[in-house]
């Protein structure tokens, strides 16, 4: 929603918005856009009246500006319908979906297109992206559509969470792509989807938007993905580490910040890559985003060297501060999946030092008891693990909610440190005691976590009388 603001912004519209709490990075885009957010909800925020309201999915019945403009008659959309409409329209339309990696990969791929474009201007892209790509300093770009008939290329980040709430269906079902990628496929949302079918059932609808003519890249270490992509209209080329896999990776090694790996393209050699990533996950990222893009006409060597160049995401292992020693990251994983690859990683770019997880349960899947087990079973990665309470427990029914405790009592059972904290404050407070020169911190949250990020170094900093 914050990118899409810039997007209208950029179209000449005027804008302001409104949400509970905004947080970084997204608030810093905003107010260096000049972007007006207001806090909390309220009637007045929709004074003047406006000529559109794009309604986010975040926002239920009962919002004090969402009944307002019901009351009111404002005109309404959704993000996705008012996207498609204003800016897919006569462009190439290239989705990246899948239950992780989608804003890792989306962002690659925008880099990948840009580093082209200096040789073929055909390529420069569009984009739209969950996240800041510090390639960029952005999480959107809007080129000014050409002025002969070539269709430019959009690249976005397809979600498979629900519109809004007057369209439950998932927001990728809007944008019709010309081509995809799908990473993974595994049970998540567990507060819109039912179970791993319900969400298999929304990503098959998606590749089934892919027409003949056009290209879908899908993992091929997924049985669920081979599910999704079994009775798909267009051509699919798969990646993965497998035999059979049309771009195979192999020779996949770590270096300490860099990943270097070889991909084959139909059994024969394509190409060497270096990522300065760590994480199989991203290698695997990085060849979806190749492979599309090589589909799309561009050169090896320019894949290449966007690759070796590409400067990650802000929230996907960011380095957030390093105080007397300790190493502080900062990691948007949101499902046990994205933490066991977050921590893997981790292992891999700092060996040998002592890992701390610090989590708080704050996605609407980890809010949930449907993955108690498997959270604990991520955690277990780490050396030391600091759990949150879960955020706004009260809004899960008690039958559902995740019970902290018990993953606790799990990891501790398993000879794992483990121990569960009221809030952000308690966090900082237990480790600037505890932590010591060599440690990697890695902080998981898909939110604000209580400014965690700001007061665990003053904290340290304190405590090392610097």
């Amino acid at each position: 929603m914050a990118s899409l603001a810039g997007m209208l912004q950029g179209q000449g519209h005027r804008v302001t918005g409104s949400d509970a709490a905004a947080y970084p990075p997204m608030s810093d885009l905003l107010a260096g856009l000049g972007i007006t957010i207001h806090e909390p909800y309220a009637e007045h925020n929709l004074d003047p009246r406006p000529d559109l309201v794009v309604v986010g999915n975040a926002i239920s019945r009962g919002n004090l500006e969402l009944e307002y403009v019901l009351d009111e008659r404002i005109p309404f959309c959704s993000m996705a319908a008012i996207l498609h409409d204003e800016f897919l329209v006569g462009r190439e339309s290239l989705v990246v979906a899948g239950t992780h990696g989608k804003t890792t990969t989306t962002s690659m791929l925008a880099w990948i297109f840009e580093v082209a474009s200096r040789r073929e201007a055909r390529f420069a892209p569009s984009f739209l992206i969950g996240g800041v790509a510090e390639n960029f300093g952005t999480s959107f770009l809007v080129r000014d559509k050409s002025a002969d008939e070539l269709r430019q290329p959009f690249l976005l980040e397809g979600d498979e969470y629900d519109t809004a709430f007057f369209d439950k269906g998932p927001k990728f079902l809007h944008y019709f792509p010309d081509a995809a990628i799908l990473t993974h496929v595994e049970f998540d949302h567990a507060d819109i989807y039912a179970d791993l079918s319900a969400v298999k059932t929304a990503f098959k609808r998606f590749v089934n938007l892919i027409p003949q003519r056009g290209r879908l890249v899908a993992y091929d270490g997924s049985k669920n993905v081979t599910d999704c992509v079994s009775k798909a209209f267009c051509r699919v080329e798969r990646y993965g580490l497998a035999e059979t896999s049309y771009w195979r990776v192999s020779e996949l090694r770590h270096d300490g910040p860099w990943t270097t790996w070889t991909v084959t393209r139909g059994g024969e050699q394509y190409a060497d890559f270096r990522l300065p990533m760590a994480g199989e996950h991203n290698a695997m990222n990085a060849t979806a985003a190749a492979a599309l893009a090589a589909g799309q006409g561009i050169l090896v060597k320019d894949i290449q060297e966007a690759l070796s160049t590409f400067r990650s995401v802000k929230r996907r292992l960011e380095v957030r501060a390093e105080v007397g020693g300790v190493t502080i990251i900062d990691d948007f994983a949101h499902h046990p999946t994205a933490i066991r690859e977050t921590l893997k990683a981790l292992r891999e770019r700092y060996p040998g030092r002592r890992l701390w997880a610090v989590l708080e349960p704050r996605s609407n899947t980890l809010r949930r008891n449907v993955f108690e087990a498997a959270l604990g079973e991520s955690l277990a990665l780490a050396d030391r693990i600091a759990i949150a309470a879960v955020f706004q427990s009260e809004n899960i029914p008690v039958q559902e909610r995740l019970m902290p405790a018990n993953v606790v009592a799990a990891l501790q059972a398993s000879r794992r440190p483990a121990a569960l904290y009221e809030n952000a404050d308690a966090i900082v407070a237990a480790l600037a005691g505890e932590a010591r020169s060599g440690d990697v911190i890695a902080i998981m949250s898909n939110g604000g976590f209580g400014g965690i990020y700001t007061k665990l170094p003053r904290a340290l900093e304190a405590a090392a009388g610097t």
